[in-house]
């Protein structure tokens, strides 16, 4: 049985368990059980977690002093550049035009979530000069430190520059590039490793998610959380699909077929990052993207491409102001866009960054902070169908800049 009919089966068991578990509340199989599956995942997601960052950094390295050594780096970076602009924009598009088409937010009382709002904390906040700082402050640190917090975005521009420098270095560093080589093979083998122990960390995920998180609460918020949902399917199951097929010549077929797991493992986890160990392999055994390729885009796209983020916080905040009996102006829902898309950009080199971001967006046009405690109680359920759609936006992109580094000749 292949690992991907494996996971796939795993993950509907695991969320007819959790099924299950909520059916024996307050008993010592429910606690026994919730025990099991917290162990069982956390080791899962520790290994991943324990890859990442020096998986990050060697195919960072190799991939960059791979492409600049055949004059392909300024080609590969502006096509992903390019990809990740477009998809965002789309996704942001398409997630003001159903908020408006569907009238989230509009004819709710919001009365009902005053205690909510009075009661929450809200991080400290950031105004968008504060923010720039303090994402510089946060991305140009000592390489070290940047590996002991596990600060992506850091060990990114860190890789950039070592491998930059090993091709501009020629031949005087040419047993460093073998060894990053060398190294880059050794993370990817313990991937593998890791990859076999996958569907008992997604069935433990998928039903300690199930039988832990409050379902009724969708009930208040049920219009805007199946908007939100269905808007984020479309683009992730038409959208994407139509710009691979028409630019990166691939049918959806055969790269559902090949990303499955990866996707069902994004939407266990609700972390591009933990899953991005998996998105690399499915890209370049599955998908066959070029290593050099997929070890340069898909850690990029983790930090640079988030689709579900934006089109979430776009909807998020015209639900808000809806819910507030406020009428946001054309100018002021292109800032909420531009300030969406600069959030999720930003968002890995902040601190409490998911709710920053967002309240980023909402005061970017003046809405109340403390609206966010309005969308905590589904966040985290609807943050597993974005990040589906961040992985697969990821994924995606390396295809498409795969094949238009391959063929210098399509325009």
């Amino acid at each position: 049985m292949s690992l991907n009919t494996q996971i796939l089966i795993a993950a509907i068991l695991g969320i007819a368990f959790g099924f299950l578990l909520n059916l024996f509340p307050n008993t010592q199989f429910f606690d026994v059980s919730l025990y099991s599956l917290g162990l069982a995942s956390s080791i899962f997601i520790g290994l991943l977690k324990m890859l990442l960052i020096p998986l990050i950094f060697s195919s960072i390295v190799v991939g960059v002093s791979n492409l600049q050594a055949g004059g392909q780096l300024g080609r590969v970076w502006k096509i992903t550049l390019l990809c990740c602009v477009t998809t965002t924009t789309l996704a942001l598009i398409l997630g003001l035009s159903c908020a408006h088409l569907f009238n989230v937010g509009k004819g709710v009382d919001i009365v009902m979530f005053q205690d909510a709002m009075s009661s929450h904390q809200t991080p400290d906040t950031l105004t968008p000069s504060s923010f720039f700082t303090n994402f510089i402050q946060n991305t140009l640190i000592n390489p070290f430190k940047a590996f002991a917090e596990g600060n992506v975005l850091a060990v990114v521009v860190f890789a950039l520059l070592i491998g930059v420098a090993l091709v501009k270095g020629g031949d005087n560093f040419r047993s460093v590039r073998k060894l990053s080589l060398q190294f880059f093979d050794i993370m990817m083998l313990m991937i593998s490793w890791v990859m076999k122990l996958a569907p008992l960390g997604i069935f433990a995920l998928l039903a300690k998610l199930i039988s832990t998180e409050d379902i009724s609460v969708l009930s208040r918020l049920a219009e805007f959380a199946a908007v939100v949902t269905g808007t984020t399917i479309f683009h992730g199951a038409v959208v994407l699909p139509l710009l691979l097929w028409v630019f990166g010549k691939m049918s959806p077929v055969t790269f559902f077929k090949g990303t499955r797991a990866a996707l069902i493992t994004a939407f266990a986890t609700s972390s591009s990052s933990a899953t991005m160990p998996l998105s690399m392999k499915c890209a370049q055994e599955n998908l066959k993207v070029r290593p050099q390729t997929a070890g340069f885009v898909i850690p990029l796209g983790t930090q640079l491409n988030m689709d579900g983020t934006a089109l979430y916080e776009a909807a998020a905040a015209l639900f808000i102001a809806n819910l507030m009996g406020l009428d946001l102006s054309i100018g002021q829902q292109l800032i909420v866009c531009a300030t969406a898309m600069i959030a999720s950009l930003g968002a890995p080199g902040i601190p409490s960054a998911g709710m920053v971001t967002m309240i980023m967006v909402l005061q970017s046009v003046g809405l109340p902070a403390e609206a966010i405690a309005i969308l905590l109680p589904i966040d985290r359920l609807l943050d597993t169908v974005r990040t589906v759609v961040n992985v697969q936006g990821d994924m995606m992109i390396s295809v498409v800049v795969d094949r238009y580094s391959r063929e210098p000749e399509v325009s």
